[in-house]
């Protein structure tokens, strides 16, 4: 039977001499027969055969890719369960990841997305030249999409043009990856598109997004301050906007170039942006002069957080408030857990929904000191 789903939404089984298998597409109560794939210590993966018992929360996938084969697009993995289930699973793993730093009245019900499907504003598109697609889940197939209904329609257009290039020389590649990558979003159209440009970051559902940036307002309001601020990961501007208009002064840090471009060409004002590496301690050490003043930090990193985040406290001594936006439960926690050692306490947790369709959850988080 299936016990819980681990932080990739796969599956957790156990066989009776207590090894624990991990499986995709099955759900929480669901049990049947399940074939050993491959084996990694104590831990394992496994596929199911064929499920006796099955979720009532089980629902036609809504995509012809959709699967857990090689021949499948690993994109949206949840798409065989109902929207309902895939919010309780999430606010779930929220709750278990923070036990212990915020009691159960701070985390806030999850915010679901009003759409499910049709909302993903950016994607990364693989093609070697003949196939153009995602590639298949813990593979390095590449799946040739004809259509991705998670895409917003701007996309999905540009998608279907891209298509028609097909086969296409210029995304051939000699790199032993065997695959060029198209980065699309709102602001390009096939005609735009360049292989191997990296976009900048911008929060891949736009009307989430639009109540991530609301809160934002709301929490800086309520202050009624209006305090030196240093925002890291600030991207091209997304936060950094809104934190113009109720601070004091503001240091935006991102690690990429031309969205620290971008963002400085908005010339917001008391706003200076600046292109530092967040991953290296010697460069946060540098920043110290600018921001050992600053009472607010608010941080938005990649999956894997902000693992320089003691160096940063050392460095910015003065922090009242911190506004951390993340999207993983594990590495936030462990980023709180150095922020409490420096007297932070988390106030309150509101997740959010960015991805339907996937096991990704956003959390926007408040600590005091």
């Amino acid at each position: 039977m299936v016990r819980d789903l681990n932080s990739q939404g796969l599956g957790v089984v156990a066989r009776d001499d207590g090894r624990v298998f991990f499986v995709a597409g099955v759900w929480p109560d669901e049990a049947g027969l399940f074939e050993v794939t491959g084996t990694r210590g104590r831990i394992g993966f496994a596929r199911a055969l064929r499920l006796d018992t099955v979720s009532p929360d089980r629902v036609e996938a809504p995509c012809a890719h959709h699967g857990f084969s090689p021949a499948h697009c690993g994109g949206c993995p949840w798409q065989f369960i109902s929207y309902a289930a895939q919010l309780r699973a999430k606010e779930s793993r929220v709750a278990a990841n923070l036990a212990g730093l915020c009691k159960d009245h701070g985390i806030a019900p999850i915010w679901g997305s009003e759409k499910t499907l049709g909302y993903r504003n950016r994607a990364q598109l693989k093609s070697d030249g003949q196939r153009l697609g995602y590639m298949a889940a813990g593979s390095r197939q590449i799946v040739d999409i004809q259509d991705c209904p998670i895409l917003n329609e701007h996309n999905r257009a540009t998608l279907r043009t891209l298509r028609e290039r097909l086969p296409a020389r210029e995304w051939r590649t000699r790199d032993r990856r065997g695959w060029t990558t198209l980065h699309i979003d709102d602001d390009v159209d096939a005609a735009t598109v360049e292989p191997e440009q990296r976009r900048p970051f911008r929060q891949g559902n736009e009307a989430q997004n639009e109540r991530m940036v609301t809160w934002l307002e709301e929490q800086l309001a309520a202050s009624g301050e209006r305090p030196g601020a240093v925002e890291l990961f600030a991207g091209s501007g997304n936060f950094t906007r809104t934190l113009a208009r109720h601070c004091s002064s503001v240091l935006a840090v991102d690690s990429f170039a031309p969205a620290v471009e971008q963002l400085g060409a908005l010339q917001l004002q008391g706003v200076t942006a600046r292109c530092v590496d967040l991953a290296r301690r010697e460069d946060i050490s540098g920043l110290r002069r600018q921001v050992e003043g600053a009472s607010l930090l608010l941080l938005d990193p990649p999956r894997d957080g902000f693992p320089k985040a003691k160096a940063f406290l050392e460095a910015a001594t003065g922090g009242k408030t911190v506004l951390y936006i993340s999207c993983d439960p594990a590495t936030c926690r462990r980023d709180l857990e150095v922020f409490a050692t420096k007297g932070f306490k988390l106030e309150s947790v509101q997740p959010v929904d960015l991805y339907p369709q996937t096991p990704h959850v956003e959390m926007l988080t408040v600590l005091k000191r």
